[in-house]
């Protein structure tokens, strides 16, 4: 399977090096960036045999079957549209568009034009995590009741970084707290209430972030991010019958611990390298070569669903982006 990559940044790297791993499986043929410069020392980086100094090039080379979008977030709805309108498949780096109602364009593009479309978070793809779901899916832990997770670091304080700039899509919700909104919605799906307070930089991002969500059944999830905080970045799961324990790093995790009355505890381990990306490209693959045009491991309407609350989130504590 032949891959573009889209955009010269640290994810893309990471994405192209996890890439060149899977050895005859994948082929990266072409880079493109906006600077001629910076795409051809990636290409030269990496051994790739085409740089593109414009996004519409890559987008429209014959010899690409698929594109990883690794721009920041502000960028993907421009980004994705355009190798979409030229009949590339697409896997888009999280968070999948800087709004909900720039993914379900999106989405009704892909949908269109019959092109394979993905979100690339690596949390749904690993095995660890696709084993939670199963194990919670099965009972193991009765009915989940509450979901706790918190993604927290300490970024920069230079007002300029895109951290730190709302035209950039900043703050913390959109780079790390979409992961534990993410990870209560693959248990619980779409919740019907969302409350949330957040410290806002004098730029108007948000910089500190709590979101409690409700769900009809009564299950609550319990959640935070930072930019301005280093926090435990684990995550838990508690049911009627028991609950499952996640380690910091929750979002790729090397290991869980499942927990019930009367037994003892049962501890899961990743095989492999837990941070690598190699999952969510062999499912794109997996699902070009079976002529799907969605993947049902992640389905695009599930994707719309987490950034529906992200905007309710940025909504409630007054994040607005501009041109909203």
């Amino acid at each position: 399977m032949r891959w573009g990559v889209l955009a010269t940044g640290g994810i893309a790297a990471r994405f192209t090096r996890d890439l060149l791993e899977m050895g005859d499986e994948a082929e990266v043929v072409a880079v493109a960036s906006r600077s001629t410069a910076s795409a051809d020392a990636f290409a030269e980086r990496f051994g790739i045999p085409r740089a593109h100094g414009s996004w519409a090039a890559l987008a429209a080379d014959e010899d690409v079957d698929v594109v990883y979008v690794a721009t920041p977030h502000a960028a993907h709805r421009a980004a994705a549209g355009l190798c979409l309108e030229a009949g590339r498949a697409v896997l888009c780096e999280k968070p999948f568009t800087l709004n909900a109602r720039e993914g379900a364009e999106l989405v009704a593009l892909a949908r269109r034009r019959r092109v394979f479309l993905m979100e690339a978070m690596w949390t749904y793809y690993n095995p660890l995590v696709r084993r939670l779901v199963e194990l919670v899916r099965d009972g193991a832990i009765g009915e989940v009741r509450t979901v706790h997770a918190d993604f927290g670091l300490v970024g920069p304080d230079d007002p300029g970084h895109r951290l730190r700039d709302p035209a950039a899509g900043g703050g913390a919700l959109l780079d790390l707290g979409v992961y534990p909104v993410a990870f209560a919605q693959l248990l619980l799906g779409e919740p019907d209430r969302v409350a949330a307070q957040a410290l806002l930089s004098p730029e108007g991002v948000d910089l500190n972030t709590g979101v409690l969500l409700g769900w009809d059944s009564g299950a609550t999830a319990l959640l935070s991010c930072s930019v301005v905080a280093d926090t435990p970045q684990t995550a838990s799961v508690t049911g009627t019958a028991g609950r499952i324990e996640f380690p910091r790093g929750f979002f790729h995790p090397e290991a869980f611990t499942l927990l019930r009355d009367g037994r003892e505890p049962e501890e899961f381990r990743a095989a492999g390298r837990r941070d690598s990306m190699r999952h969510q490209a062999a499912e794109v693959m997996r699902c070009l070569r079976a002529g799907a045009t969605e993947s049902p491991l992640v389905p695009l309407d599930g994707t719309l669903a987490v950034m529906r609350t992200l905007d309710a989130v940025r909504e409630r504590v007054g994040v607005r982006y501009p041109g909203e």
